[in-house]
């Protein structure tokens, strides 16, 4: 895969591009800016766009913002957040759109290098990659509002497995249906819970952007 990294640590950035490469894949960019982000993936239009949240120049959602601009413009692009925390309203907009090649991962939570390149491998191809921790403070969110009920029996399991933190092939596998059943079964599931976002004011205010994704391990 081709491949744009945005991160505005140069450490992170290096090791980032240094795992990639080694993995097989080309970094055609690697930049410390939102606003750098936008125009190399203009001009490379890559397979996955692989962004932090808080970055230059405001240092606080930059990096969401660019990578919203992004997925507007170039859809087949693929995009993985990695960030230091749970950006609930940041997530809750992800995956209120299409989920597809899309994934949001905890940066201190990536424990294993083999299973970081599948989870990059897997947004990129189009599928979805989610922190478990991640589905954790979505579900608790939801809960204030009790709308499991809503779930059917099937939709309750596989949302069981991804809080598990299984990748959608796992899903499949344990639940005997295909990799479509499951995206689709994860697409209702967002639905039902009413992870959408806010209603926004009108004012001359741009929203922030959300990238982010499904259980991977």
């Amino acid at each position: 895969m081709q491949i744009v990294i945005a991160e505005d640590s140069v450490l992170l950035r290096a090791g980032l591009t240094g795992l990639l490469v080694d993995a097989g894949h080309e970094v055609v960019a690697a930049v410390g800016d939102a606003d750098a982000h936008v125009e190399v993936a203009e001009r490379h239009q890559p397979d996955l766009c692989v962004t932090d949240v808080r970055m230059p120049p405001t240092h606080s959602d930059a990096g969401l913002r660019a990578a919203r601009q992004i997925r507007e413009r170039w859809p087949a692009t693929g995009i993985l957040v990695l960030s230091q925390y749970v950006e609930e309203r940041y997530a809750t907009e992800l995956l209120s759109t299409d989920t597809r090649g899309l994934g949001y991962l905890l940066k201190d939570r990536i424990a294993d290098v083999r299973e970081f390149i599948d989870a990059v491998e897997r947004v990129g191809g189009g599928g979805t990659a989610l922190d478990p921790e991640v589905v954790s403070q979505l579900l608790a969110r939801s809960r204030q509002r009790d709308p499991l009920e809503r779930l059917s029996p099937r939709e309750r399991e596989v949302l069981g497995l991804m809080a598990e933190g299984r990748t959608n092939t796992a899903i499949a596998r344990q639940l005997v249906v295909s990799d479509g059943a499951v995206e689709k079964h994860i697409s209702n599931i967002f639905t039902k819970l009413d992870l959408c976002p806010p209603p926004r004011a009108t004012t001359g205010a741009s929203s922030p952007s959300s990238v982010g994704s499904r259980a991977d391990r």
